[in-house]
């Protein structure tokens, strides 16, 4: 992948609603996200906590804002990616896959061993494809949903501000 001034930044508390929308338009434009979303409108929320504490990242491509991905701290000293979205009309041009390896290599910067995350199963050929494996299966409120894990490694470098 190659994007000329592509850059991955931390989300700014007055960018909120604006991220919601965008998580509401990815999650309308997959097939497998849209009924749950229909019938659970209340699903879309992006904590403010969650900005300010510093665990969501903005991906800007040609100035404008493509997706965002957040990173939450789990009991075990691991990272949980909560939240990654990309704008529909960008799908499938690496903007994903950059926010997850930039995530990977701010949790491992942050002391993680290993980024989980729960993906719905239409998502797995993309995890496995961002290094991630399959590690088991649990019940959300919007059915089963995969366990995944991506082993960092200790040399990752640190993120580029």
């Amino acid at each position: 992948m190659t994007h000329d001034h592509l850059q991955i930044r931390l989300a700014l508390p007055s960018e909120r609603a604006a991220l919601e929308a965008l998580q509401r338009r990815a999650s309308l434009n997959n097939p497998g996200d849209r009924d749950a979303l229909l019938a659970n409108p209340d699903a879309i929320e992006l904590p403010l906590d969650q900005i300010t504490a510093g665990h969501v990242f903005v991906l800007e491509a040609a100035g404008s804002v493509k997706g965002f991905a957040a990173i939450l701290p789990r009991e075990d000293g691991n990272a949980e990616l909560d939240a990654l979205f990309v704008e529909p009309d960008t799908w499938r041009q690496g903007f994903g896959r950059a926010l997850i390896d930039y995530c990977a290599t701010t949790a491992r910067a942050r002391g993680a061993a290993a980024i989980y995350v729960v993906g719905n199963p239409h998502a797995e050929a993309f995890y496995l494809a961002c290094g991630f494996d399959r590690v088991g299966t649990v019940t959300t409120r919007f059915g089963v949903g995969l366990s995944m894990r991506r082993v960092l490694s200790p040399s990752a470098a640190r993120p580029k501000d």
